[in-house]
């Protein structure tokens, strides 16, 4: 009798190890405990992230201009929309086991558009669109890689922000993204240009160059893409939307469509709630399987989580939990989309976790994970 009780535990364990739980159109809602979770301990989490909101203005059009404004020639191109209260999610096990806040609210995510427009061109990689180690100039052809010294560049190089292009996008030129402080337009302008693949450098410009890229090479919107691959399987609702500028139309085979941006620095960018993007976390924490159908290949999702080689602390658009962003105390296979305001979507592969989290004061984001997994038992 112990042994067929035994084996039946056994038999049990190895089913439920199997086929993981997977939100259907309701994400089910577990107790802390049930999951190995000390309750108490992730209520003073959920309540440190609560007192600790971002001190971002609650009208984005201010805060945008505050923090970008002083850009050679910066203007607003795409939407914008006043941001909510601080809310997030705790997920442990596919289950919601946590969550504060409006979690349904549609906001603005910034830069978390970088890691949805990275997942885009792995799309592009598993169906043999492209190849990473390819030259742009062998995909693009209307000018913006002819020149010998972007025709150097590669997809991996604007994947890892690395691609030093130089140009003019949308109205905006490469040199006036982010530009040191302290220069005249003059000396901005004139800043040397590293090899492709020797510098890294945070830009938003060039990152809206890998999404028009993108665009040429699937010849269709990307929100669609994104949409047919990924959002409608993982069971994402029908509220999010990826925007573009006013400016960023382009035609493709005929028809007016729009190159959408990689972020929110000019307006624009995926709008999304906290559930939809808790969703896209928890298929990269199983490892691009959705209720066993594969969307993103193993291959993809390895190569997102290695080091560039001028940043460790980046990937294909993702953070890593090392070097100076290292969150003391916590896995270093961690990684994470973040964006302006503090938006996170972190995956936390070692105790099969994900959270969510938006409008937090971004100083605080270690101490806020530490907490949740220290709640862990």
């Amino acid at each position: 009798m112990v042994r067929i009780i035994i084996i039946s535990f056994l038999f049990s364990f190895n089913i439920k190890a199997q086929n993981p739980y997977f939100p259907g159109k309701e994400w089910q809602e577990k107790s802390p405990e049930s999951q190995g979770i000390d309750s108490k301990k992730l209520n003073q989490a959920i309540e440190f992230a609560r007192n600790n909101e971002n001190s971002v203005e609650k009208d984005l059009r201010i805060a945008i201009l505050k923090s970008f404004g002083r850009e050679p020639g910066y203007k607003i191109k795409g939407p914008t929309k006043k941001r909510g209260e601080t809310n997030g999610l705790i997920i442990k096990n596919g289950y919601i086991v946590g969550k504060w806040g409006d979690t349904k609210r549609v906001d603005m995510t910034f830069s978390v558009t970088k890691s949805y427009l990275s997942t885009v061109a792995g799309i592009a990689h598993d169906k043999n669109l492209i190849s990473v180690n390819d030259k742009l100039k062998d995909y693009i052809w209307d000018g913006k890689f002819d020149d010998p010294h972007n025709s150097q560049i590669t997809w991996h190089h604007l994947l890892n922000q690395s691609s030093q292009w130089s140009g003019e996008l949308f109205g905006t030129y490469d040199w006036a993204d982010r530009p040191p402080r302290g220069l005249s337009l003059e000396e901005i302008k004139k800043q040397k240009l590293l090899p492709p693949g020797e510098a890294y450098k945070y830009n938003d410009v060039r990152v809206n160059l890998l999404s028009y890229s993108l665009l040429n090479v699937f010849r269709k919107p990307l929100p669609m893409v994104l949409k047919e691959n990924i959002m409608d399987p993982i069971g994402a609702s029908s509220t999010w939307r990826w925007y573009g500028y006013d400016n960023s139309m382009v035609i493709i085979d005929g028809v007016n469509v729009q190159s959408v941006s990689g972020g929110g620095h000019f307006g624009g960018g995926i709008f999304i709630n906290s559930e939809d993007h808790a969703r896209f976390g928890l298929l990269f924490l199983r490892d691009g399987v959705w209720d066993q159908e594969r969307l993103i290949s193993p291959e993809w999702i390895n190569m997102i989580r290695v080091p560039s080689e001028n940043n460790p602390t980046y990937g294909y658009m993702w953070w890593l939990n090392r070097g100076d962003r290292y969150w003391k105390g916590l896995p270093e296979n961690i990684y994470y989309g973040s964006g302006f305001g503090g938006n996170y979507v972190v995956v936390i592969p070692d105790h099969d976790m994900v959270i969510v989290a938006r409008w937090l004061d971004s100083t605080k984001v270690g101490e806020f994970v530490k907490r949740v997994v220290d709640s862990h038992n």
